[in-house]
Protein backbone atom coordinates (compact mmCIF):
# COMPACT_ATOMS: atom_id res chain seq x y z
CA UNK A 1 0.00 0.00 0.00
CA UNK A 2 1.23 3.73 -0.76
CA UNK A 3 1.88 6.11 2.05
CA UNK A 4 -1.07 8.29 0.45
CA UNK A 5 -3.43 5.84 1.35
CA UNK A 6 -2.60 6.39 4.94
CA UNK A 7 -1.62 9.65 5.13
CA UNK A 8 -4.94 11.14 4.11
CA UNK A 9 -3.55 14.82 4.76
CA UNK A 10 -0.53 14.03 1.96
CA UNK A 11 -3.10 12.79 -0.69
CA UNK A 12 -5.53 15.74 0.25
CA UNK A 13 -2.58 17.93 -0.79
CA UNK A 14 -1.71 16.49 -4.01
CA UNK A 15 -5.46 15.91 -5.34
CA UNK A 16 -5.59 20.05 -4.74
CA UNK A 17 -2.30 20.09 -6.93
CA UNK A 18 -3.45 17.78 -9.76
CA UNK A 19 -6.10 19.88 -9.44
CA UNK A 20 -5.23 23.19 -10.07
CA UNK A 21 -2.55 22.19 -12.33
CA UNK A 22 -4.36 19.89 -14.74
CA UNK A 23 -8.67 19.64 -13.99
CA UNK A 24 -9.51 23.40 -13.61
CA UNK A 25 -7.54 24.75 -17.25
CA UNK A 26 -8.89 21.74 -18.69
CA UNK A 27 -12.31 22.63 -17.01
CA UNK A 28 -11.71 26.11 -18.16
CA UNK A 29 -11.02 25.52 -21.87
CA UNK A 30 -15.15 24.64 -21.88
CA UNK A 31 -16.58 26.20 -18.98
CA UNK A 32 -16.24 29.73 -17.36
CA UNK A 33 -15.11 29.15 -13.82
CA UNK A 34 -14.48 31.95 -10.96
CA UNK A 35 -16.23 33.51 -8.68
CA UNK A 36 -19.70 32.43 -8.04
CA UNK A 37 -19.48 29.23 -10.27
CA UNK A 38 -21.63 26.80 -8.39
CA UNK A 39 -19.33 23.23 -8.32
CA UNK A 40 -20.32 19.89 -6.96
CA UNK A 41 -17.89 17.16 -6.79
CA UNK A 42 -19.16 13.47 -5.97
CA UNK A 43 -17.06 11.28 -4.68
CA UNK A 44 -14.79 14.05 -3.12
CA UNK A 45 -13.11 11.98 -0.64
CA UNK A 46 -10.99 14.32 1.47
CA UNK A 47 -11.97 17.33 -0.81
CA UNK A 48 -8.80 17.91 -2.13
CA UNK A 49 -10.01 18.44 -5.81
CA UNK A 50 -12.40 20.99 -4.35
CA UNK A 51 -9.61 23.43 -2.99
CA UNK A 52 -8.26 25.42 -5.75
CA UNK A 53 -11.70 25.58 -7.00
CA UNK A 54 -12.70 27.16 -3.34
CA UNK A 55 -9.89 29.62 -3.41
CA UNK A 56 -10.65 31.00 -6.86
CA UNK A 57 -14.26 31.95 -5.23
CA UNK A 58 -16.47 28.85 -6.45
CA UNK A 59 -19.38 27.84 -4.18
CA UNK A 60 -18.62 24.38 -3.65
CA UNK A 61 -20.19 21.09 -2.76
CA UNK A 62 -19.10 17.61 -1.76
CA UNK A 63 -20.57 14.54 -1.71
CA UNK A 64 -19.28 11.08 -0.65
CA UNK A 65 -20.71 8.05 1.16
CA UNK A 66 -17.79 7.79 3.72
CA UNK A 67 -18.40 9.79 6.63
CA UNK A 68 -14.58 9.69 7.85
CA UNK A 69 -13.72 11.33 4.17
CA UNK A 70 -16.04 13.93 5.13
CA UNK A 71 -14.93 14.51 8.32
CA UNK A 72 -11.37 15.20 6.97
CA UNK A 73 -12.65 17.41 3.86
CA UNK A 74 -14.00 19.16 6.78
CA UNK A 75 -11.08 19.23 9.15
CA UNK A 76 -8.67 19.98 5.77
CA UNK A 77 -10.67 23.30 4.48
CA UNK A 78 -10.94 24.51 7.80
CA UNK A 79 -7.28 24.45 8.65
CA UNK A 80 -7.05 26.02 5.14
CA UNK A 81 -9.11 29.07 5.67
CA UNK A 82 -11.40 27.53 2.43
CA UNK A 83 -14.75 27.63 2.44
CA UNK A 84 -17.20 24.23 1.28
CA UNK A 85 -19.89 22.48 1.83
CA UNK A 86 -19.28 18.81 2.27
CA UNK A 87 -22.06 16.08 2.83
CA UNK A 88 -22.27 12.69 3.93
CA UNK A 89 -24.52 10.99 1.41
CA UNK A 90 -25.21 8.50 -0.91
CA UNK A 91 -25.72 11.21 -4.15
CA UNK A 92 -28.23 8.66 -5.45
CA UNK A 93 -30.34 9.72 -2.16
CA UNK A 94 -29.72 13.60 -2.85
CA UNK A 95 -33.52 15.47 -3.52
CA UNK A 96 -32.57 19.04 -2.39
CA UNK A 97 -29.46 19.33 -5.33
CA UNK A 98 -31.40 18.97 -8.57
CA UNK A 99 -30.54 21.92 -11.15
CA UNK A 100 -28.21 23.74 -8.82
CA UNK A 101 -25.02 23.01 -10.28
CA UNK A 102 -22.88 24.85 -12.89
CA UNK A 103 -19.92 22.19 -12.86
CA UNK A 104 -19.92 18.45 -11.41
CA UNK A 105 -16.61 16.85 -11.39
CA UNK A 106 -16.46 13.31 -10.86
CA UNK A 107 -12.71 11.99 -10.23
CA UNK A 108 -11.99 8.41 -10.32
CA UNK A 109 -15.36 7.66 -9.18
CA UNK A 110 -17.31 6.26 -12.19
CA UNK A 111 -15.48 3.04 -12.39
CA UNK A 112 -16.45 1.61 -8.84
CA UNK A 113 -20.15 3.01 -9.73
CA UNK A 114 -22.56 -0.60 -10.85
CA UNK A 115 -25.59 1.30 -12.53
CA UNK A 116 -23.69 3.67 -14.91
CA UNK A 117 -26.89 4.61 -16.62
CA UNK A 118 -28.60 5.50 -13.33
CA UNK A 119 -25.12 7.51 -12.07
CA UNK A 120 -25.38 9.63 -15.66
CA UNK A 121 -28.88 10.26 -15.10
CA UNK A 122 -28.63 11.96 -11.97
CA UNK A 123 -25.47 14.02 -13.02
CA UNK A 124 -27.89 15.44 -15.49
CA UNK A 125 -30.58 16.24 -12.81
CA UNK A 126 -28.02 18.00 -10.72
CA UNK A 127 -26.98 20.21 -13.59
CA UNK A 128 -28.09 23.66 -14.52
CA UNK A 129 -28.93 24.24 -17.77
CA UNK A 130 -25.99 24.58 -20.03
CA UNK A 131 -24.21 23.51 -17.39
CA UNK A 132 -20.90 21.24 -17.79
CA UNK A 133 -19.78 17.39 -16.59
CA UNK A 134 -16.09 17.14 -16.25
CA UNK A 135 -15.44 13.12 -15.57
CA UNK A 136 -11.66 11.17 -15.29
CA UNK A 137 -11.08 7.78 -15.06
CA UNK A 138 -8.77 4.83 -15.15
CA UNK A 139 -9.57 2.66 -18.80
CA UNK A 140 -10.33 -0.78 -16.65
CA UNK A 141 -7.47 -3.00 -19.09
CA UNK A 142 -5.06 -0.29 -18.00
CA UNK A 143 -1.72 -1.42 -15.66
CA UNK A 144 -3.00 -0.55 -12.65
CA UNK A 145 -6.96 -0.46 -13.45
CA UNK A 146 -7.88 -2.52 -10.45
CA UNK A 147 -6.69 0.00 -8.20
CA UNK A 148 -4.68 -3.01 -6.49
CA UNK A 149 -1.80 -0.16 -5.50
CA UNK A 150 -4.15 -0.12 -2.08
CA UNK A 151 -3.08 -3.53 -1.95
CA UNK A 152 -0.96 -3.73 1.52
CA UNK A 153 1.61 -6.79 -0.24
CA UNK A 154 3.96 -4.56 -1.88
CA UNK A 155 4.53 -7.27 -4.65
CA UNK A 156 0.88 -7.30 -5.31
CA UNK A 157 0.43 -3.46 -5.23
CA UNK A 158 2.97 -3.00 -7.83
CA UNK A 159 1.81 -5.63 -10.16
CA UNK A 160 0.28 -4.67 -13.69
CA UNK A 161 -2.45 -6.08 -15.14
CA UNK A 162 -2.92 -9.03 -12.36
CA UNK A 163 -6.56 -7.22 -12.32
CA UNK A 164 -7.42 -9.33 -15.55
CA UNK A 165 -7.21 -12.61 -14.30
CA UNK A 166 -10.62 -14.57 -13.94
CA UNK A 167 -12.27 -13.39 -10.55
CA UNK A 168 -11.84 -16.91 -8.88
CA UNK A 169 -8.21 -16.89 -9.45
CA UNK A 170 -7.65 -12.96 -8.88
CA UNK A 171 -9.38 -13.71 -5.59
CA UNK A 172 -7.46 -16.42 -4.79
CA UNK A 173 -4.00 -14.70 -5.07
CA UNK A 174 -5.47 -11.69 -2.95
CA UNK A 175 -6.24 -14.07 -0.22
CA UNK A 176 -2.64 -15.91 -0.98
CA UNK A 177 -1.31 -12.74 -0.34
CA UNK A 178 -3.27 -12.40 2.76
CA UNK A 179 -4.97 -9.15 2.01
CA UNK A 180 -7.37 -7.74 4.64
CA UNK A 181 -11.61 -8.77 3.84
CA UNK A 182 -11.88 -5.30 3.27
CA UNK A 183 -9.68 -4.59 0.10
CA UNK A 184 -10.56 -8.01 -0.96
CA UNK A 185 -14.20 -6.73 -1.34
CA UNK A 186 -13.67 -3.54 -2.58
CA UNK A 187 -11.19 -5.06 -5.26
CA UNK A 188 -13.78 -7.45 -6.26
CA UNK A 189 -16.32 -5.12 -6.23
CA UNK A 190 -14.03 -2.60 -8.58
CA UNK A 191 -13.91 -5.91 -10.77
CA UNK A 192 -17.18 -5.89 -11.39
CA UNK A 193 -18.24 -2.15 -11.78
CA UNK A 194 -15.43 -1.66 -14.26
CA UNK A 195 -15.33 0.85 -16.84
CA UNK A 196 -14.03 0.43 -20.64
CA UNK A 197 -13.89 3.93 -22.53
CA UNK A 198 -16.48 1.67 -24.61
CA UNK A 199 -18.70 1.25 -21.79
CA UNK A 200 -18.51 4.44 -20.92
CA UNK A 201 -19.16 6.63 -24.16
CA UNK A 202 -22.45 3.95 -25.11
CA UNK A 203 -23.37 5.42 -21.48
CA UNK A 204 -22.63 8.52 -22.07
CA UNK A 205 -24.74 8.57 -25.00
CA UNK A 206 -27.98 7.00 -23.55
CA UNK A 207 -28.17 9.67 -20.87
CA UNK A 208 -28.35 12.40 -23.20
CA UNK A 209 -24.35 13.19 -22.86
CA UNK A 210 -22.56 14.50 -25.55
CA UNK A 211 -18.46 15.29 -25.40
CA UNK A 212 -16.91 18.38 -25.96
CA UNK A 213 -13.85 16.73 -25.57
CA UNK A 214 -12.03 13.74 -24.81
CA UNK A 215 -8.52 13.47 -23.92
CA UNK A 216 -6.74 9.77 -23.28
CA UNK A 217 -3.37 9.94 -21.59
CA UNK A 218 -0.85 7.63 -21.84
CA UNK A 219 1.02 8.79 -18.29
CA UNK A 220 -1.78 9.91 -15.70
CA UNK A 221 -1.29 13.95 -14.74
CA UNK A 222 -1.77 13.07 -11.39
CA UNK A 223 1.20 11.28 -11.81
CA UNK A 224 3.49 13.83 -11.76
CA UNK A 225 2.87 14.94 -7.76
CA UNK A 226 2.55 11.08 -7.15
CA UNK A 227 5.48 9.71 -9.34
CA UNK A 228 7.34 12.72 -10.46
CA UNK A 229 6.60 11.49 -14.32
CA UNK A 230 5.75 13.76 -17.01
CA UNK A 231 2.09 13.19 -17.85
CA UNK A 232 1.83 12.45 -21.94
CA UNK A 233 -0.74 12.04 -23.53
CA UNK A 234 -1.83 8.78 -25.96
CA UNK A 235 -0.71 8.79 -29.75
CA UNK A 236 -4.29 9.55 -31.46
CA UNK A 237 -3.57 6.83 -33.98
CA UNK A 238 -3.72 4.44 -30.17
CA UNK A 239 -6.41 6.31 -28.55
CA UNK A 240 -8.84 5.46 -32.01
CA UNK A 241 -8.57 1.90 -32.01
CA UNK A 242 -11.91 0.83 -29.68
CA UNK A 243 -10.92 -1.97 -27.08
CA UNK A 244 -7.07 -1.67 -27.94
CA UNK A 245 -6.48 1.73 -26.23
CA UNK A 246 -7.86 0.83 -22.95
CA UNK A 247 -4.74 -1.44 -22.25
CA UNK A 248 -2.43 2.21 -22.95
CA UNK A 249 -4.81 4.82 -21.24
CA UNK A 250 -3.93 5.61 -17.49
CA UNK A 251 -6.65 8.23 -17.75
CA UNK A 252 -9.33 9.66 -19.39
CA UNK A 253 -10.33 13.37 -19.59
CA UNK A 254 -14.11 14.33 -20.34
CA UNK A 255 -15.98 17.13 -20.98
CA UNK A 256 -19.78 16.94 -21.38
CA UNK A 257 -22.83 18.63 -21.94
CA UNK A 258 -26.48 17.84 -22.40
CA UNK A 259 -27.33 16.86 -26.31
CA UNK A 260 -28.88 19.69 -28.09
CA UNK A 261 -27.91 22.94 -25.52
Amino acid sequence: MQSRQLNRRQYFNELATTSEKYFIPYIKRYRQVGKGTKVLEIGCGDGGNLLPFSRMGCDVVGVDMAEGRIRDARKFFQENGAKGRFIASDVFLLKELRHQFDLIVCHDVIEHIDDKEEFMHKCKQLLKTRGGNFLSFPAWQMPFGGHQQICRSRFLSHLPFFHLLPTRLYERILRARKEDEGCVRELLNIKKTKCPIELFERTMRKEGFEAIDRTFYFINPHYEVKFHLRPRRLYAVIGAIPYIRNFFTTSCFYFLKSAGE
